[in-house]
């Protein structure tokens, strides 16, 4: 297996989700013991040189509960109380790190990040995807930031208080329905006056527009890719690119295969090599600065060159033997993502 030869800050996880999903049968202990199967636990982190990331809170529907948990539609019904999942999530959250030990830190603000690359410690930063919790009075936003939220994005795969996700099929356009509703906007405003990073990533085109006018803040897509390369609706048009490039933002690039392919499929014999061509695409659109990682560890079918976290390495070997520089991997394996957390959240 190869060494890390970059620490790397990614912008998308669903190990939150895949730890509630999983138990009893999964606890966070086992984070550090190893996992079975899925993407990331913590020897595999340390393997790969992952350095932190976003990890996303997201409540699932209950179809999705049904499925994974093996119990009767009406039962998964029961437990579907977004705040509830919410905050049940977030407790994991704190325990994995107290389970950690100290080799896992809470942070909110990108001088804790760069402390915990500097330290080796992994950097956990708590975002919710999904903002299904939320009422339209906004209720409880506060609390929510209290325990820790210093992400948000308004949307998933369903409507919701907020307004329309990205409903189109393969292959399609992102303007899929109208944009935000009122207390969409209410929203937006609300995260910059708190200084919360808010994620469009899910967002139809109407809602990235209406988010682009009212938003003071870099506008930052934390795990889509291009859609001139994979003609996804969640991928991201070229005018939407010149918007975030405007803004001074960011795009992660996400793992998954159904982004990356032309043909859109879930197929794990997608090259490693279609990861660096929505990268190198993203980088003449964006600029050096603009683009970063955003994985979806945990919530997307990998190419199989990849695997897991422990291939970041292969990548990483893959972008410099592309003809990528020492000082722009950095960029994209973590100085980029601090660089706009810093802009967005202050110091």
């Amino acid at each position: 297996m190869m060494a890390a030869q970059f620490p790397v800050f990614d912008g998308h996880n669903d190990l939150l989700l895949r730890l509630w999903m999983e138990q009893p049968n999964t606890s966070v202990e086992q984070v550090f013991s190893g996992l079975n199967g899925g993407h990331l636990d913590f020897p595999r982190m340390q393997r790969a040189g992952f350095a932190g990331g976003l990890f996303a809170v997201f409540v699932p529907p209950a179809r999705y509960i049904a499925e994974m948990r093996g119990i009767t539609p009406d039962a998964a019904q029961a437990l579907h109380d977004p705040l509830q999942i919410t905050h049940q999530q977030i407790d994991l959250f704190y325990r994995m790190v107290d389970a950690s030990e100290g080799r896992m830190r809470v942070c909110h603000s990108a001088q804790e990040i760069a402390q915990c690359l500097q330290d080796g410690t992994i950097a956990l930063v708590l975002h919710i995807e999904g903002a299904d919790a939320l009422n339209a009075e906004l209720e409880p936003l506060d609390a929510l930031i209290a325990r820790g939220v210093r992400s948000i994005g308004p949307f998933w795969n369903l409507p919701n208080v907020f307004g329309e996700w990205v409903n189109g099929r393969f292959p399609g356009s992102p303007d899929t329905g109208p944009g935000l509703s009122e207390a969409g906007k209410r929203l937006i405003h609300a995260c910059n006056q708190r200084r919360i990073l808010i994620d469009l990533s899910h967002m139809n085109e109407r809602a990235f527009w209406d988010t682009a006018a009212l938003s003071n803040a870099p506008l930052v897509a934390s795990h889509s890719n291009a859609h001139a390369l994979c003609p996804q609706p969640r991928n991201l048009t070229d005018a939407q690119l010149e918007a975030i490039a405007a803004s001074d933002g960011l795009v992660g690039v996400n793992f998954g295969t159904a982004f990356l392919r032309e043909d859109g499929k879930r197929n794990a014999r997608t090259p490693l090599h279609k990861i660096f061509q929505h990268i190198d695409y993203l980088l003449t659109k964006l600029g050096e600065d603009r683009v970063a990682f955003g994985s979806d560890f945990d919530g997307i079918d990998l190419p199989e060159e990849l695997g897991d976290v422990t291939g970041l390495p292969r990548l990483m070997a893959l972008l410099t033997s592309s003809g990528i520089s020492q000082s722009l991997a950095e960029k994209l394996a973590w100085r980029n993502w601090l660089r706009v957390l810093n802009m967005t959240w202050g110091n």
